[in-house]
Parts: structure tokens; sequence; C-alpha cells
């Protein structure tokens, strides 16, 4: 893609200081920014770099002032980030337009399977039998997709990820490599004998449109009814979701975060990473819960949580704030003691 500053400047609604018929050719960070490209800053503490930085353009905030450019091109926008994302997504586009189609002689298929036009299968995918491949689909290398598995259009499966029976994949979705979906819960029952008996899980996995899903994230089926994952939401690397767990639309999700049985989380939550939900919780609506955090009760709608177990933040710091003074407080009291 090349593009001149003053082509990008209309596309993001910016205005341009300098020379605005330069080429842009990449994206790049400030930091290592190479000529040709184009990088952005959001944030003043990356000020230092624009008076040495290669880039033969950057986005800035509006709210950012700057009092010399050098001879960068600057390109003034509303949101430097948010911008940035914006020519992100479409110089990937670009590199993806092109997708594959066919499919690999080493991919075994069930002759049952139902597969869709403009569908790539890749080397050694295994697909199991009553399957439905909708329009566009594009199914990576090593893949395996159990019995009565429904993948619906244009989604994508990097490889090694496994979907196992009954499972339904909405449209637009895309599944980092080693995502497994569909698997048993841990669930068992403790017996007399002091062993423990295996709870069947006859359930499944339904995730609805313009999901992401982190590499090697795990998300079990229920035992009975469905595991739900809402429109829209986006799961990190390392997650794991239990059996029959319900997460609302536009949730997301970071790294190495486990939510146990029968929880529901509603829709547009933010959830640090390492963050631990315990079972059959409700969390509300627009909540916001801070890494690290033990979720041990339901939360309310727009809540904002932190530590363990988990307490509105603003207590939660008046309480670190005395928790980092206790050394002191103890050394004062010895004295006291010791003068008394």
């Amino acid at each position: 893609m090349n593009l001149s500053a003053l082509e990008i400047s209309k596309k993001l609604k910016g205005s341009v200081f300098g020379d605005d018929k330069v080429i842009i050719q990449s994206l790049s960070r400030i930091e290592d920014a190479e000529k040709g490209s184009i990088s952005f800053i959001a944030h003043e503490k990356y000020l230092p770099f624009l008076k040495k930085t290669k880039a033969s353009a950057v986005l800035i905030s509006k709210n950012i002032e700057i009092s010399e450019y050098e001879s960068t091109t600057i390109i003034r926008v509303h949101d430097a980030y948010n911008s940035f994302a914006q020519l992100l997504i479409e110089w990937s586009n670009e590199k993806t337009k092109d997708k594959k189609e066919g499919i690999h002689p080493t991919a075994i298929i069930d002759p049952s399977v139902q597969i869709g036009a403009k569908v790539f299968i890749g080397p050694y995918v295994f697909i199991g039998s009553n399957t439905k491949i909708e329009d566009g689909v594009q199914i990576q290398s090593h893949c395996y997709l159990g019995n009565k598995v429904e993948i619906k259009k244009n989604t994508i499966l990097n490889p090694r990820v496994s979907i196992l029976d009954n499972s339904e994949i909405g449209s637009e979705c895309i599944l980092h490599p080693g995502v497994v979906i569909g698997s048993d819960g841990f669930g068992f029952v403790p017996q007399k004998s002091q062993v423990y008996l295996k709870i069947p899980h006859l359930g499944k996995v339904i995730i609805m449109d313009n999901v992401e899903i982190g590499s090697n994230t795990t998300i079990d089926k229920a035992t009975l009814g469905a595991t739900i994952i809402g429109e829209g939401v986006k799961l990190d690397n390392l997650i794991q979701i239990a059996h029959n767990v319900e997460i609302g639309s536009h949730t997301v999700i970071a790294a190495q975060t486990g939510v146990a049985g029968s929880s529901k989380i509603g829709s547009h939550c933010v959830i640090g990473g390492q963050v631990g939900i315990i079972g059959h919780l409700k969390i509300g609506n627009g909540v916001h819960i801070q890494g690290q955090t033990g979720v041990i009760s339901n939360i309310e709608d727009g809540g904002t949580v932190q530590g363990t177990p988990a307490i509105d933040y603003k207590s939660f710091y008046k309480s670190y704030v005395l928790f980092k003074s206790l050394p002191k407080i103890e050394t004062r009291l010895s004295r006291l003691e010791k003068i008394k």
C-alpha cells in the first residue's frame, strides 16, 4: 500500500503540517521507524522521539502540544492511537484480501461434511461427521473438528485449533493457535471410597459472531445446555472458561484469567490478567475487575473491584496505604511498649 500523507490525512480526518506529498509504505513504532513509514504519538512521554525519528510522517493527537517537528511530516488527528489502529486494520486487510481457497490433499474429511464456497482447508486437518462449514471459512493446518460442529461465514481457525463435538462458532471469528473448544468440564463427585466419580458433560459450546480467542485458551462444554460466549467478546491467551459459563457481548478478558463453572458475566465488562472468578457468581454489565483480583461474590452493574477477596477498588487502595505502613506502625508500637 502506497499513500501520500495528504491521502492518509483525509482518510483520518486530520490536518497535515509539512510535506503532504511524502509517500508512506509501512507502519512502525516511533522508536525504530525508518524512512517511508508512519508512526504515532498518543502520549507526551514519547515526544522526545519526535526529534530523532526517521519516520516520514507521524500521527499526533490534537491534545498534545509540540513546539517543533524538525523535518518530519506531522498529521494532527483527534486520537492518534485510534487513528493508527485504523491504519493497522487497513494494512492488515490489504495483506489478507486474497484468501486461500481449496482443500489440501492431506486433509481427512468425512463425506457427510457440508462445505461452503471459497473455503480453505489446510494440511492435515481432520473434520468429523455432519459438520457444517460456511462460506469463506479458513482452516489452517493441523486443526481438529469433531462431529456436528458448525463454523459460520468468514471465521478463521489458525493452526492446531481443536473444536470438539457439537460446538457452534459464529461468523467473522478468529481462533488463534492452540485454542480448545468443547472439552469436558472439571466435574467430579467425591465418593465414600475416597475416589472421584466423573460427571459426564453432554452440553455444548456456543460462540457468537465477531469473537476473538487467544492462543491456548480453553472453553469447556456445558454439563447440560451450553457454555455461551457473546457477540464481540475478546479473550486473550491462556484463559480458562469452565462449563456452563456465560459471557455477555463485547466483554474483554486479559491473559491467565480463570472463570469457574456456571458463573455469568455481563456485557461490556473489562477483566484484567490473572483474575480468578469462583463458580456460580453473577457479574453485572460494565464491570471492571483489576488484574490479579480474586472474585468470590456477585458484583453489581458498573462496579470496579480489586484485591483478594475483591472489594471496591477505592477501598482497596485506602487499605493498601495502611498495609504498606504496617512495618512502621509495628516499630512505633514496639518503641511505645519499651517506654512503658
